[in-house]
């Protein structure tokens, strides 16, 4: 007889699982997905691509329901079927509708939740985040009928979110806290190139910002953002993209142990032997995640574990930023800021829009920044993980591989 696997969450990490669970152990499993959205998987990512207009969301479904049928698995979709209650002991989950399912082996894949700022007039209509189907379709329907449109976060999100809404029309203006767009991913330079190229194309920001409150009009509907020190912007779309945190609430109330995510080891194994995790819902080593990289990574190592292989353990390796606005090239990777034992060696040709910056410790590469030229992206991010001697090429390094394979 098979044995009863439960997946609560119907995101990319936990559906990436159970695609390598059906290869690796085809007959192994009856698999029950449990998902709050009300739709077969889709590609969170392309959300952005969606809002400006270049995919429908029929594009970015990557597995259809019928894609469940075929495989056996029994799909609960919609706000109904969200999961409210981890029984461990008897090995069950419970759906607010009350549909039960038990378990041999349960996986959450509960992602991550938006964060909300704690300032005054945060649940005014119109104002919203930035983080599934309905975010974005209510988006586009203030674009439609409203004009002025303020991001909150100049993070890889809230750009996104920002050039989508400028295509559909909007005026947008970028608040972001710190002086320099995408600080976490960016240093000064390659974050002020990028801000320039984005004000040409129309954007705004508002940069080393701090707001004070969301003012609204008579009907309790967003109008204004105010500012400390006493400036305002009219706003009658507000999106918050300053940072997600792991959707943890559930598994908090079934006493699994966590920390700032999920607390799994290199199995993607919590605690509890027969529960696993995977997504941005998990803590390993101390870190969370929300990249898609890491995430596929830790699903083919869940699932060689559920299929019984038992071989394979999670490391978590470098991950890269890049942005998907068209035609804006940038890369990150590793400690590209530095420390006091690192050299960096920089090219840069301001009239072309080109800066690189390679950041070098005891002969290895540790971080890179590229800006209007990525070619070398993948190899820089090659040399980084496989800590390789960089000693022999280091006057060559910054031209990137085809400039080394030549010489």
């Amino acid at each position: 007889m098979k044995k009863r696997l439960v997946v609560i969450g119907n995101g990319m990490a936990g559906m990436r699982t159970v695609e390598e669970l059906l290869v690796a152990a085809p007959d192994r499993y009856a698999i029950t997905v449990f998902g709050a959205e009300p739709y077969g998987n889709y590609n969170r990512i392309m959300l952005s691509s969606v809002l400006c207009g270049e995919k429908n969301i029929e594009d970015i479904v990557i597995n259809h329901r019928q894609w469940y049928v075929d495989n056996g698995i029994t799909l609960h979709a919609g706000d109904a079927k969200t999961v409210v209650r981890i029984d461990r002991r008897n090995k069950r989950v419970y759906a607010q509708d009350g549909t039960v399912a038990g378990y041999d082996r349960l996986l959450i894949a509960t992602g991550s939740k938006a964060v909300i700022p704690d300032i005054a007039g945060n649940a005014l209509d119109g104002v919203i985040s930035f983080r599934d189907i309905v975010d974005v379709n209510k988006m586009l329907a203030y674009s439609r009928s409203h004009s002025n449109a303020v991001v909150l976060g100049g993070g890889l999100l809230g750009l996104e979110a920002a050039n989508g809404l400028l295509i559909q029309g909007m005026k947008v203006t970028v608040v972001h806290s710190n002086d320099v767009l995408l600080n976490r991913q960016m240093d000064k330079t390659a974050g002020k190139l990028l801000q320039a190229e984005l004000e040409q194309r129309g954007l705004k920001f508002k940069m080393a910002a701090k707001l004070t409150q969301l003012a609204g009009d008579a009907t309790g509907h967003v109008k204004a953002v105010v500012f400390d020190d006493g400036s305002e912007l009219d706003c009658d779309l507000f999106v918050m993209a300053i940072g997600v945190r792991p959707n943890i609430a559930l598994a908090q109330a079934a006493g699994l142990y966590c920390g700032r995510g999920i607390v799994v080891n290199d199995t993607l194994q919590s605690y509890d032997p027969s529960i696993y995790a995977v997504g941005e819902c998990i803590q390993h080593r101390g870190d969370t995640f929300g990249l898609v990289a890491p995430l596929f990574e830790q699903a083919k190592v869940c699932a060689n574990h559920l299929s019984a292989h038992g071989a394979a353990q999670y490391i978590t390796l470098p991950a890269a930023t890049k942005l998907k606005v068209t035609g804006i090239q940038l890369f990150s990777v590793g400690e590209f800021l530095g420390d006091a034992d690192s050299e960096s060696i920089y090219l840069s040709d301001p009239a072309a829009g080109i800066y690189k910056k390679l950041v070098i410790k005891a002969n290895k590469l540790i971080g890179a920044v590229l800006y209007g030229d990525t070619t070398d992206g993948s190899w820089y991010q090659e040399l980084l993980e496989q800590a390789q001697s960089i000693a022999d090429i280091r006057e060559q390094l910054i031209f990137g591989k085809a400039y080394v394979s030549d010489g």
